[in-house]
């Protein structure tokens, strides 16, 4: 079944721009409760995102059932966190903020952003790394409206033709990759490129075995590493997988130069649209076949400080409304992704079973800030680094992650 997507740039940029310039840009924004609403009508509200003109009639619906009017501003992905500090210092904050959830606690934690339950909004019944990647110090600041994280997609007539069955475990999924490596054709792809999105691919195999992000030279750790080193050691994973973005990933899969990848539901278009291709997803292997622990993908909804309390209620009625299960069904049509409600999410992979794996896999996935709150970009950047020295031959697994540890951020 074919759906209605936006473009898969909106994930890249969430996860390579906004998280990237927030990590550097130090927040301190006391005093953010100031006068601040971009509008000065009662009934209209400021809406900002990084999102497309696709989302317009979404924020529509739900301005029509609240009764307000609305403001939609939609900026680069990259440029909006910079932008949300300027306006914090300039109190001119719009009333609704949509952020890439790793960012969430960040923004939080500098009092820029309003406790959602002053507008009656929790997030019960939500994933649960959904509701923790929005919470900060036992607060909830923003709430997710649909996620998405990473599953093992597969060629269906090239792993039929070699006999092969969809991996559940590392043994598995080496001895697979092995035997459908052929010619021109990689088993396996995967991103492991030096930015976030390389950390983003590792973070199933490095959670799932046990791997934690306070340090990250563990023996665990170091099992994960080795695993990724093997597949390119045996040849079964390409070399030039450092310098692969996830998109560069699904154009391998989608030329046929991949029989599986790890990806996210974004691709889906791409591969739907490729003639001929007939392609499935599963959850990403584990070392011993448990369930994966990947990480969370997606955006949040919150109310800013803008010190007009009317409007700040009625943002709040408006994410309210983005929240219920009705529209979180509307969003993840407009989106690709999957409700972050867990009842709403079973019912949406019975009817859209290629998403089916991802459903699954955010049920038991975490929020990358789950941990380390505000630093988790420090983390990230450590373990891409350790990636990159393993496989481009410059230290052994053990002797990278200790070496990326190490460093000063």
């Amino acid at each position: 079944m074919k759906h209605k997507f936006t473009s898969p740039s909106r994930r890249t940029r969430a996860l390579v721009g906004a998280v990237a310039v927030v990590a550097t840009i130090p927040l301190v924004l006391s005093g953010c409760s100031g006068s601040g609403s971009a509008s000065t009508d009662s009934k209209t509200l400021t809406i900002e995102d990084y999102y497309d003109a696709n989302y317009n009639p979404v924020y529509k619906q739900c301005a029509a059932t609240i009764g307000a009017k609305l403001d939609i501003n939609h900026v680069a992905g990259a440029g909006l966190i910079a932008k949300v500090l300027q306006q914090a210092s300039s109190k001119t904050l719009p009333d609704v903020l949509m952020l890439d959830n790793p960012d969430v606690q960040q923004i939080a934690s500098s009092g820029a952003l309003s406790d959602l339950s002053a507008y009656g909004l929790d997030a019960d019944g939500d994933v649960p790394g959904v509701k923790a990647a929005s919470t900060y110090k036992g607060k909830l600041y923003g709430l997710q409206s649909n996620t998405n994280s990473i599953a093992l997609y597969y060629n269906k007539k090239l792993l039929a033709d070699a006999g092969v069955q969809p991996p559940k475990t590392w043994d598995e999924l080496k001895t697979a990759a092995k035997t459908l490596t052929k010619g021109s054709t990689y088993g396996f792809a995967m991103s492991n490129i030096n930015t976030y999105e390389g950390t983003w691919q590792f973070l199933p195999f490095f959670w799932s075995n046990g791997g934690d992000e306070k340090n990250i030279a563990t023996a665990d750790a170091t099992q994960a590493l080795q695993l990724v080193e093997d597949l390119q050691d045996d040849g079964s994973m390409s070399k030039s997988s450092i310098n692969w973005a996830q998109a560069d990933v699904n154009n391998q899969f989608l030329a046929g130069k991949a029989a599986m990848m790890i990806n996210g539901p974004w691709q889906l278009p791409a591969l739907n649209e490729k003639k001929g291709l007939e392609f499935d997803s599963v959850p990403i292997p584990t070392r011993t076949g448990e369930a994966t622990v990947a990480p969370l993908g997606g955006e949040a909804f919150t109310v800013p400080q803008t010190g007009d309390k009317d409007k700040m209620q009625l943002a709040g009625k408006f994410v309210g409304c983005l929240h219920t299960q009705k529209m979180q069904k509307v969003l993840s049509e407009v989106s690709g992704n999957v409700p972050t409600n867990l009842e709403a999410g079973a019912a949406w992979a019975k009817d859209h079973p290629q998403v089916a794996s991802f459903v699954t896999t955010v049920q038991t996935a975490r929020a990358r800030t789950g941990e380390l709150g505000p630093e988790w970009p420090k983390a990230a950047t450590k373990i891409y680094t350790a990636v990159q020295l393993a496989l481009t031959g410059k230290a052994s697994p053990e002797a990278a992650l200790k070496q990326a540890q190490s460093q000063e951020q």
